[in-house]
């Protein structure tokens, strides 16, 4: 058994651990890296490359129907129904994640000088970790083994083939009819992907569907999905599953509903099985491991970052909080994370995005001090020459400071990368106002609406015009 002595060891080489790891080792620190699955955990291999490959896969399929913005007739292009390769779809995204995949590699980190165990790992000490033959001794240790597809307790489930997030990619045979239980942001990506390659698809969620988005803007995208053929049950349970070869989901109505494919889609939970983290003295629960501001956890030598840190469940969180784990097991300085800045999208056609508070919940924070600003698609030049005019941005605004902005509509997640920009640096939005952008983009949206906020105050404020027409009688 060897002993390895360590300034940093890192459980899990997903987006945070694999962020972590390149950082310390390029300044200097001594990086284990343990991972027993594949590098780059769930986004590369399970999550968000896959699903967004297939989207786009999907999407190249329904702009050859003429079912994407206004459609092909519009622009004189007659739309035909498109012969589709599943299976040439599925070899796509595979490629997509073989293309990515050098950049998480194994071979990549050991070239940065990280030592890259391939295990499992188990705390057996406050201060070491088991990893097959191998015991790690280190200064810090960061728990970064993110999270795994939530299986809900529903009668009959156990005894039915289904999927989930890290089996559907590898389906080589198109579904007839795929199920999804799971409104979210997974269950409404897929089942467009799905539809859009020719499956009937069904979801079924105990709520409203993408029920933490703002309503007005989630409606558009479930309005966009039922026009293409996606059938979507709300606020009903799910009381039974059955079914040999097909499966038939059961809903608290009476309602019974066959399909050829099953696939989960109701929620994540934190990967912490078989860690032992109580034998570190490390507290965890239902959430996940139990960290503060500066992602410790009740051991001072272990943080926690990404999925299983109990937050927001995003790979661009779990770089985030890798940065602020940087600066302080490597650098020595203090940091402490806010949550206040970051964005998250859901990537159907159209997109939706959100940085900050909703406007309901900017309502209920500030009451009457908010003011909530909006710019339509429809009135933005690129958005009608592209016949991509559906949707809108507003941004709520307190005391002439942005603190929330919701955007739905083509390109809204680019959209949303400026108004993260404002909330993280807190800008006042008279700098979004006062920028110049280029014409004709969608990006003029976001001036548009920046804009809204003052023009009740320029040019329907009696003083102002009390002001313009003295300095203009004053003027030679």
């Amino acid at each position: 058994m060897a002993r390895i002595k360590a300034d940093l060891c890192i459980i899990g080489a997903g987006s945070g651990g694999l962020s972590l790891a390149a950082g310390a080792a390029q300044m200097g620190a001594r990086v284990v890296l343990i991972e027993a699955a594949a590098m780059g955990g769930d986004c590369l291999n399970t999550g968000c490359v896959p699903s967004k490959a297939l989207l786009a896969a999907g999407k190249a399929a329904q702009a050859m129907r003429g079912n994407v913005g206004r459609g092909g007739a519009a622009f004189g292009v007659t739309p035909v129904e498109p012969v589709i390769d599943y299976v040439a779809a599925k070899d796509y995204v595979q490629a997509a994640i073989a293309r990515i995949a050098p950049v998480d590699s194994q071979e990549r980190f050991e070239g940065l000088g990280v030592q890259v165990l391939r295990a499992w790992a188990r705390f057996v000490s406050p201060n070491e970790v088991q990893a097959g033959e191998d015991r790690i001794v280190a200064r810090r240790f960061v728990v970064a083994t993110g999270s795994h597809p939530h299986v809900p307790d529903v009668p009959g489930l156990k005894e039915v083939a289904y999927l989930t997030n890290e089996t559907i990619f590898a389906l080589r045979e198109r579904p007839e009819h795929l199920i999804i239980l799971g409104g979210g942001p997974i269950g409404m990506e897929m089942a467009q992907a799905h539809r859009r390659l020719g499956c009937a698809v069904t979801v079924v969620q105990r709520g409203r569907v993408l029920e933490r988005d703002d309503p007005e803007a989630a409606a558009l995208v479930l309005a966009r999905l039922r026009a293409e053929g996606v059938v979507v049950h709300e606020n009903v349970e799910v009381t039974g599953v059955s079914g040999s070869g097909s499966v038939t989901v059961t809903l608290a109505d009476g309602r019974q509903i066959g399909g050829s494919h099953l696939l989960l889609a109701s929620g994540r939970v934190p990967a912490l099985h078989g860690l032992d983290l109580a034998v570190a003295g490390v507290k965890t629960d239902a959430k996940g491991v139990v960290v503060d501001a500066r992602l410790r956890t009740t051991n001072r030598r272990v943080f926690a970052i990404g999925d299983v840190a109990g937050g927001m469940q995003f790979t661009h969180v779990a770089g985030y909080q890798a940065g602020i784990v940087l600066r302080q097991a490597v650098l020595g300085l203090p940091a402490k994370t806010r949550i206040d800045h970051i964005p998250w999208v859901t990537y159907t056609d159209p997109e939706l995005a959100q940085v900050g508070l909703t406007e309901a919940g900017a309502l209920a924070r500030y009451g009457a001090a908010l003011t909530v600003v909006r710019a339509d698609f429809h009135h933005n030049d690129r958005a009608i020459t592209e016949a991509q005019d559906e949707g809108f941005l507003k941004v709520m605004v307190v005391k002439g400071r942005p603190v929330g902005a919701t955007a739905v509509g083509h390109g809204a997640g680019e959209v949303i990368t400026l108004w993260a920009l404002a909330l993280s640096q807190r800008l006042k939005i008279s700098a979004i106002a006062g920028m110049v952008a280029p014409y004709p983009t969608y990006g003029e949206v976001s001036k548009r609406a920046a804009g809204a906020y003052f023009t009740p105050r320029l040019f329907d404020s009696p003083m102002v015009k009390r002001v313009v027409r003295a300095v203009q009688n004053w003027l030679p």
